[in-house]
């Protein structure tokens, strides 16, 4: 690998020093959907759907101006109930923010890793079938083949 474009990471401690230390010029964001995540464990079930919705209004919002906007009314709104649940948002803004460089499309791709982590699964299960392959050619098409499959 010579360069990475954008990272998109789950907040692992010392990821985003490490990456800035080999790949300067790259684009660190944070995981979204792990943020969401962390910040619904401190909810009440009666609340995090209600929560969740609110917390869309940040991260699907079309600008980053809008977004720390909507940041702002959502913490207003739950600062009774959940006083520190928006904190890690304030926190992490620099890393929750690069998504609002690119296009929507782009977006939807970035702003997690989970799609990476599922197409890592699939490469595992595989693995777990299949341990010996007759040649390199035969791994890489199965590969193929699943990656295919996993993406469409």
């Amino acid at each position: 690998v010579k360069d990475i474009m954008v990272i998109c990471a789950d907040g692992l401690t010392g990821m985003k020093e490490a990456i800035a230390a080999a790949f300067p010029q790259t684009e660190y964001q944070r995981c979204v959907v792990h943020q969401v995540r962390n910040t619904l464990k401190y909810v009440s079930y009666k609340d995090k759907k209600e929560f969740s919705t609110d917390l869309k209004s940040i991260y699907l919002a079309v600008t980053e101006t809008q977004a720390l906007e909507n940041l702002d009314k959502v913490s207003e709104k739950w600062k009774e109930k959940y006083p520190n649940s928006m904190i890690s948002w304030y926190q992490n803004w620099d890393v929750l923010t690069p998504i609002f460089k690119f296009s929507l499309e782009v977006r939807k791709v970035i702003y997690t890793t989970s799609a990476i982590e599922s197409l890592n699964s699939t490469y595992k299960k595989l693995n777990r079938q299949r341990t010996v392959y007759p040649s390199d050619k035969a791994l890489l098409k199965v590969l193929y083949l699943s990656t295919m499959e996993a993406t469409k």
